[in-house]
């Protein structure tokens, strides 16, 4: 894991049907700079990729992976499953993500986060909200190591809040602690990242809703650029 001191700016958009959500997220990111938020089709948004939170085979069968697969085609499901099955033998954990090209040039590329291990499983009580958040920024800064500048845009929906049951306030909290952990910190490792978040959301349960928690890596984990 690695301190990020150089990190390009990257546009974020926030986008959702939803109008819940979309007030939860000014609330959560009011003090936030650098963040676009608005009510509507994360169809619509021009930028380097779309989020789509999926459930861990990446069967893009309901919510917004279904209408992303209509956009897009059959084919950028089969591209991420068998990026799933590749990188992960075929069942993507909670905490992790894949990023494939969209085979559009609007967004170029696709990145996959589940929330839920399966199709309509309520996420409610968990931490799946941050944990696909987080892995979502980081499979951004795994890219642009990859390429870099391939992505400097990027629009995500509100994890959890329609399938999984995630209540609104909680869904923008825990994204937005995922957002900052993404400005901060560079993870090579899902499992670093997984077990990072958990060790310091393990007993959010009990906090109040508007409650919002950065991660703090273990200072013996970081290594200085």
């Amino acid at each position: 894991m690695a301190v990020n001191r150089e990190q390009a700016p990257l546009k974020v958009v926030l986008t959702d049907v939803n109008a819940k959500v979309v007030e939860a997220w000014r609330a959560a990111f009011a003090d936030t700079p650098g963040i676009e938020i608005r009510k509507g089709s994360i169809l619509d948004e021009k930028v380097d990729t779309w989020v789509t939170p999926t459930n861990s085979r990446g069967r893009m069968d309901g919510g917004v992976d279904a209408a992303i697969k209509r956009h897009l085609g059959a084919g950028i499901q089969l591209r991420v499953q068998r990026a799933i099955r590749d990188r992960f033998a075929g069942t993507l954990p909670v905490g992790s993500a894949v990023c494939v090209p969209s085979g559009a040039v609007n967004p170029k590329f696709l990145i996959s986060t589940p929330t839920m291990e399966s199709s309509s499983q309520n996420v409610s009580e968990t931490l799946n909200v941050a944990l696909a958040c987080a892995a979502a920024f980081q499979a951004i800064h795994q890219q642009n190591k990859i390429a870099p500048g391939s992505i400097t845009s990027v629009a995500l929906v509100g994890m959890g809040a329609r399938t999984g049951g995630v209540p609104a306030r909680v869904c923008a909290n825990l994204m937005w602690t995922g957002y900052t952990l993404f400005n901060d910190y560079h993870f090579e490792d899902y499992d670093d990242l997984r077990s990072t978040i958990v060790a310091q959301l393990d007993d959010i349960e009990s906090a109040p809703v508007e409650k919002r928690v950065r991660i703090a890596p273990p200072q013996r984990s970081i290594s200085r650029r």
